[in-house]
């Protein structure tokens, strides 16, 4: 049975003077300190997909946090217009990790939350974010990304990563292909970093997100959902979580 759940958005301010209003959740009836999870959604903002994720995991057991990356809780389902707040991030490094650690931090900072147990989920650009979390050596227990963009800047070192990271990844992604998966594959190996890819079948970009069939069809984008890989990887992250958290 699901945990009865309490959400709240959390409001801090990066150097730039940009206000992030993120989304936390967690059980009503919560006796100790909770393991927490920051969740970055995908390149569209701060959407309902992100956080119904962070919903379903205070159900579940954990504090969450969906993070706003871009300000002001911005959302759009405008591929050019998601792109081009994305690649803001992406040219503006310090930018966004900047952001991911003030979320982190809002995060560890709940009274509700046991700071030395945490974890991260992400979505697409999200996948991203939270893998580069692990690459910069944050101090995060475990990290799930689904149909995650998987290419870094800068590659894992070995002995930097503390988490160990689970990648859910579709078979048809032609926005991420197997070869990308690969090097992915490869980088992990070559840092000694702990990793499990599954590659869900029949699976294509965005397969968590309900809307996806019809982002893609608007966008013209070979984005679609796929509600029985969607849930699979669901459970493999929560059975990841379990373990570690």
């Amino acid at each position: 049975m699901a945990n009865r759940i309490i959400t709240e958005t959390l409001s801090y301010t990066d150097s730039q003077g940009v206000t992030l209003h993120s989304h936390f959740c967690r059980p009503a009836d919560a006796a100790a300190e909770l393991s927490g999870v920051l969740v970055a959604p995908e390149w569209w903002g701060l959407s309902g997909h992100a956080k119904q994720a962070a919903e379903r995991l205070a159900e579940a057991g954990y504090a969450a946090l969906a993070a706003d990356l871009y300000g002001g809780a911005r959302l759009t389902d405008d591929a050019a217009v998601a792109a081009a707040e994305m690649n803001y991030l992406l040219d503006n490094p310090a930018v966004l990790e900047e952001r991911t650690r003030l979320a982190y931090e809002t995060l560890a900072a709940r009274p509700e939350v046991n700071a030395l147990s945490l974890g991260a989920a992400g979505f697409c650009f999200g996948g991203k974010v939270v893998l580069d979390m692990a690459r910069r050596g944050a101090d995060l227990k475990a990290v799930a990304a689904f149909h995650a963009v998987l290419a870094a800047q800068q590659p894992a070192v070995a002995g930097m990563v503390k988490a160990e990271l689970l990648v859910a990844h579709g078979e048809l992604d032609s926005m991420v292909t197997l070869d990308d998966v690969a090097a992915f594959r490869a980088e992990m190996a070559a840092a000694d970093v702990r990793c499990r890819i599954d590659i869900l079948p029949g699976a294509r970009h965005g397969f968590t997100n309900p809307q996806a069939t019809e982002n893609g069809r608007k966008n013209g984008a070979d984005l679609e959902y796929h509600e029985a890989a969607a849930e699979t990887a669901w459970q493999n992250m929560l059975n990841l979580f379990g373990r570690l958290l």
